[in-house]
């Protein structure tokens, strides 16, 4: 059975532009009340777009002490933790271990073998949705962007330039809190459009039987 094509980022760039999160949905918590009412809005979710941040290393010789942020968001909000933080770590953790709450993306194989060594816990109820469409008949590695223009009939930017930025600057400019919130949104909103979507796709063809050999005559 011939692989599925995803959309390209030339057709992606043909449809409406992805529609993203106001910058008053997106919370960076930084004082001991922020980071509560984070905890009690996180804790609710069964589900949360999921991904994360480092800092990009040029060198070998440099050390990698990443990831730096996590990303958590819903359809309608977006949490940025700094790992730099200790009540972030920590609400990083709580959410991550969490077997109540599913934590969906794309491309988790990184994550899901970097982050047990910082946050100090396994990651549990992680779904990389590029699971989700390999089942589909498409490629190992789908992403958001080919996703967003699949699912949702959206073109998903990624500016280059913001993820090549130093994720563990203390101070996070407005474009690396947008371009981090997005990373979340995304898959938030593709994993809550995928069962209609799943719904429509036609039912993978049958593979037809292999017709038996001929059995070898064995006799003298």
């Amino acid at each position: 059975m011939p692989r599925l094509k995803p959309p390209t980022k030339e057709e992606s760039q043909l449809l409406p532009l992805f529609a993203a999160l106001p910058d008053h949905a997106i919370v960076l918590p930084a004082s001991d009340a922020a980071f509560a009412q984070a905890r009690q809005a996180l804790l609710a979710q069964h589900a949360l777009g999921f991904d994360t941040e480092s800092k990009p290393i040029f060198s070998t010789h440099q050390v990698d002490t990443g990831p730096h942020l996590v990303q958590l968001a819903t359809p309608d909000a977006a949490w940025l933790l700094q790992l730099h933080h200790p009540q972030a770590l920590a609400l990083a953790r709580e959410v991550l271990s969490h077997p109540g709450i599913c934590k969906v993306g794309f491309g988790l194989d990184n994550d899901q073998a970097t982050l047990p060594r910082r946050l100090g816990c396994e990651l549990v109820n992680v779904l990389d949705l590029d699971r989700v469409f390999k089942q589909q008949g498409y490629g190992a590695s789908t992403g958001v962007r080919a996703a967003m223009a699949l699912v949702l009939g959206q073109n998903f930017h990624k500016s280059k330039k913001q993820s090549t930025s130093n994720w563990a600057a203390l101070q996070l400019s407005p474009s690396q809190l947008r371009y981090a919130a997005n990373d979340a949104h995304g898959p938030a909103l593709v994993y809550a459009a995928l069962p209609a979507w799943l719904a429509r796709q036609p039912a993978p063809a049958a593979q037809r039987p292999r017709r038996p050999r001929p059995a070898q005559d064995t006799r003298a």
